[in-house]
C-alpha cells in the first residue's frame, strides 16, 4: 500500500513544528476526510534557510509534508515554487491513487507560505 519511504517519513518525519518568527505561514486541508498541513518557511537572501511543518490527518499527510520541507529547505524562493504536487508524491515512491489528494496539501501549503512571505516583503 505505501512505498518504503512513505513509511519512513511517517515513522520519522523530519523538520516537523513550527518557526515562531517565521517570514511565511501557508496552511492547506481537505475539508472532506479532515487533512491539514501547515508550513512554515525562514528566508534569508531569497533562500528558505528553514521550513518546519505540522500535520492533522492520516499518514500520506504527514509523509508529504516532511517530504516537502525537505526538497523546499536551501531552495531560492523561485526553485521552491517549481515544486510540484506530483513532485512530493514522486519523491515519496508514489501513493496510493486515493492518496494522491495528500500530496495536494504539503505542495499547497508551502505555495501559500511563500506567497505570503511575498506579499510581507513588497
Amino acid at each position: 500500500m505505501y512505498s518504503e519511504r512513505v513509511m519512513d517519513h511517517f515513522m520519522n518525519p523530519r523538520n516537523i513544528g513550527e518557526i515562531r518568527d517565521a517570514d511565511g505561514v501557508g496552511s492547506f486541508g481537505n475539508p472532506v476526510d479532515g487533512d491539514l498541513v501547515k508550513i512554515y518557511i525562514k528566508v534569508e537572501d531569497g533562500r528558505l534557510v528553514d521550513v518546519k511543518f505540522k500535520a492533522f490527518g492520516c499518514v500520506a499527510a504527514i509523509a508529504t509534508g516532511s517530504m516537502v520541507t525537505e526538497m523546499a529547505k536551501g531552495r531560492t524562493i523561485d526553485e521552491a515554487l517549481k515544486i510540484t504536487r506530483r513532485d512530493v508524491a514522486e519523491s515519496l515512491g508514489g501513493l496510493p491513487p486515493n492518496k494522491m489528494e495528500c500530496s495536494n496539501l504539503a505542495a499547497d501549503a508551502l505555495h501559500k507560505a511563500i506567497e505570503e512571505y511575498l506579499r510581507r516583503s513588497r
